[in-house]
């Protein structure tokens, strides 16, 4: 059977949150509604753009059971089920699998700091317990446990792994990775200070798995879009040197606190961070507001600001 396809824009979802601090449902569905509307063709709910470190189990399980309704065939919805041990992360795709997700992204356990051949182990293990559409997200940064490329391919033999997002700051892992011919689609996070979207983009990698479009979904479609013509060469390179003060904010501050507090800033509804995170300091916050006002992101989203600050969508 023909491995799944995830091609273009693949968003990292951020969680919202009602004033109690509870999971906004309603505000779920009006994001999703959102990106599918601007050109994203999948979503990882719960990814750590999502805030899951600090979800407890109810509510992980939860977010699966009530977001899956609001699917409509416009995006592929992926969750983000890695647990703190092998048991858990099985449990977790489990009901991910038994909730109808289109597939589920896996990180390395985190605080462990396993070795490398461990961690190949435990992407292994998973893949064997849940038939469901994997991806590996390979995030040195967060997880402090990085994979060779030897080992990704490895992986990537599997019927279940079907996408890689790499976040390592080696441009070569990548190029390593396509050389290999992977049956999986390679994407990179979209951080301008790792600099992989360019070479990734540029070796015929299929996409970013970002959390700018958070903030402008259709500016990191088209940025997304994979180099099938020459032409999208062009497309690629205006995007992405008109798009970089952003990706550079959206990447001030430890994931999601700018995105997100720029989101609740131009009245998208995102809720307040979970403590102990905090919003950006208002200064810092401006900076943000002028790169909208200036990229006329408000007036294509239809967001009304003020002359400071902004106040409220539309």
């Amino acid at each position: 059977m023909a491995k799944m396809r995830v091609e273009g824009s693949f968003v990292a979802l951020i969680t919202p949150f009602n004033a109690d601090g509870s999971v906004d449902f309603g505000a779920f569905r009006s994001l999703l509604d959102w990106q599918a509307a601007n050109g994203t063709s999948a979503v990882l709910i719960m990814g750590s753009t999502g805030e899951v470190s600090m979800l407890s189990p109810d509510e992980r399980r939860a977010i699966v059971e009530q977001t899956i309704r609001f699917r409509d065939g416009r995006m592929k919805f992926f969750y983000g089920c890695t647990g703190n041990n092998t048991d858990t992360t099985i449990g977790y795709l489990r009901h991910a699998k038994a909730n109808g997700a289109d597939g589920a992204i896996l990180a390395a356990p985190a605080y462990i700091c396993a070795a490398e051949a461990d961690i190949e182990a435990f992407f292994a293990e998973v893949a064997d317990a849940v038939d469901l559409p994997l991806g590996i997200y390979n995030n040195p940064p967060r997880v402090k446990t990085d994979l060779h490329w030897d080992a990704l391919l490895r992986l990537f033999r599997h019927p279940n792994y079907v996408i890689l997002k790499e976040s390592t700051a080696r441009v070569g892992q990548v190029a390593q990775v396509l050389a290999g011919k992977p049956d999986a689609t390679v994407m990179c996070c979209d951080s301008p200070n790792l600099g992989l979207v360019v070479p990734t983009m540029s070796l015929g990698g299929h996409g970013t798995a970002n959390m700018t479009g958070n903030i402008d979904p259709a500016g990191m479609a088209r940025l997304s879009t994979p180099w099938t013509t020459p032409d999208q060469s062009a497309v690629f390179r205006e995007t992405y040197l008109r798009l970089l003060p952003l990706l550079h904010f959206t990447y001030s501050a430890i994931n999601p606190v700018a995105v997100k507090s720029l989101m609740k800033a131009v009245g998208l509804p995102a809720g307040d961070l979970r403590r102990p995170l905090r919003g950006l300091e208002a200064a810092h916050l401006a900076k943000g507001v002028e790169i909208v006002r200036a990229f006329g992101l408000d007036a294509q989203y239809g967001w009304r600001l003020a002359p400071s600050l902004p106040l409220a969508a539309e």
